[in-house]
């Protein structure tokens, strides 16, 4: 199975031998960050560092001003990587050590630009915005993320792409210093704390059957049991309908997949526009259209139609990876499975074998591993040796 491994550009740039430390992993490609959003991360085998931290979402490469000139959103430029291009630096050096190099884009996920721009915010129906997660209803804001994929995917050199957050935003993020663990929500609560009420979503509801002022009441109503200490453990599509009633939850997910495809299909052809002929498109994605966050909710037959394949998130028991893959199994596209390799944020590279072997028994047919320049010496040992006899 070709594997993937993901790498920030600060974890090669600065570090002659980290390209070929990959490259000896036995991976094929990896996939580099090009437009990330903010975070605090370990560079555990860097001669010069050991933490960087990204204080805002940024593209990891020059901007190009004739794109961007006159325009109020625009991507910002980094600071904390030396060097103008931090991501060409990276992926040059990765390439003369023989490994397929694909972008890595994050698009509807940045604080910064909710923060400075706070129009461009999903907004709950308790009026609470959500600054890290841009509404892809907003035309400034689709506008702006399908430009951002363009660019950001089909960077000098780069093979193909994975888009990341190309769809809904919502609560769920692991904001700095988060504290929102003190009442239980479940999977329905939270797709109901995630629906939007700016001014386009209250008018797409409306268009699909449900009065946005109803449609809001019904979310604090659902979520009042929550609050009063009983929690929330409504879970699947099922759960959402208990909650908030079949009308209500059909109507908001007509609006929102609508919106989501689309969104999804001006991303990839933006892409595909920009880049070479043969350059790969893939999504993060779950294949329960109504989730949000960092792997969008998809249709599995409409997004195998529009983008070469999917990265799916496997870490964890076999049911975790039935659940993701099996919608995908016998389609025609590339299944990614994608596997935690950091002992320490829960991925478990020890089982790496035998949980690729499972994977691939559902219709995965390559690898992705997160994150080979956060892990332990320990954990790339472990990864190493997996790949080697997964062959």
């Amino acid at each position: 199975m070709k594997a993937s491994a993901f790498l920030y550009p600060w974890d090669v740039v600065g570090d002659p031998a980290a390209a070929s430390r990959i490259a000896e992993l036995g991976v094929q490609q990896v996939t580099l960050a090009s437009a990330y959003h903010s975070t605090r991360a370990l560079t555990p085998r860097h001669p010069a560092h050991r933490i960087v931290t990204a204080e805002h979402a940024a593209v990891l490469y020059p901007p190009g001003p004739d794109r961007w000139a006159g325009r109020a959103l625009t991507p910002y430029r980094q600071s904390w990587v030396a060097g103008d291009d931090p991501y060409g630096e990276a992926a040059e050096a990765l390439t003369a050590a023989g490994l397929e190099v694909h972008s890595w884009v994050v698009l509807a996920h940045s604080s910064r630009l909710g923060a400075e721009h706070p129009d461009t915010s999903v907004r709950n129906a308790y009026g609470d915005r959500y600054p890290w997660a841009p509404c892809i209803a907003r035309p400034a804001v689709r506008a702006y993320l399908v430009d951002l994929a363009a660019e950001a995917a089909a960077r000098p050199g780069a093979r193909g792409t994975e888009l990341e957050s190309c769809g809904w935003y919502g609560f769920a993020h692991l904001h700095a210093h988060d504290k929102v663990t003190g009442v239980g929500l479940g999977d329905a609560a939270q797709y109901a704390l995630s629906l939007c009420f700016c001014t386009e979503c209250r008018q797409g509801y409306g268009e699909a059957g449900a009065d946005p002022d109803e449609l809001a009441a019904a979310v604090r109503r659902a979520l009042e049991p929550a609050w009063s200490g009983s929690g929330s453990t409504e879970s699947g599509w099922d759960g959402v309908h208990r909650l908030l009633g079949p009308e209500l939850a059909d109507a908001t997910l007509r609006w929102r997949g609508r919106v989501a495809r689309t969104f999804q299909e001006s991303a990839v052809a933006a892409v595909r526009a920009a880049a070479p002929p043969g350059f790969q498109v893939l999504l993060h994605a779950d294949p329960a259209p109504y989730r949000t966050g960092a792997n969008a909710g998809v249709d599995p037959g409409h997004i195998l139609g529009v983008a070469d394949g999917v990265v799916l998130p496997c870490t964890g028991p076999d049911t975790v990876r039935e659940a993701v893959l099996g919608p995908f199994k016998g389609r025609t596209g590339v299944v990614a499975a994608n596997f935690g390799v950091v002992t320490g944020m829960g991925g478990s590279p020890r089982t790496l074998e035998r949980d690729a072997a499972h994977a691939a028994s559902l219709g995965a047919d390559q690898l992705r591993l997160y994150h080979a320049g956060l892990a332990s010496g320990p954990d790339l040992a472990a990864v190493a040796g997996a790949l080697s006899r997964i062959g």
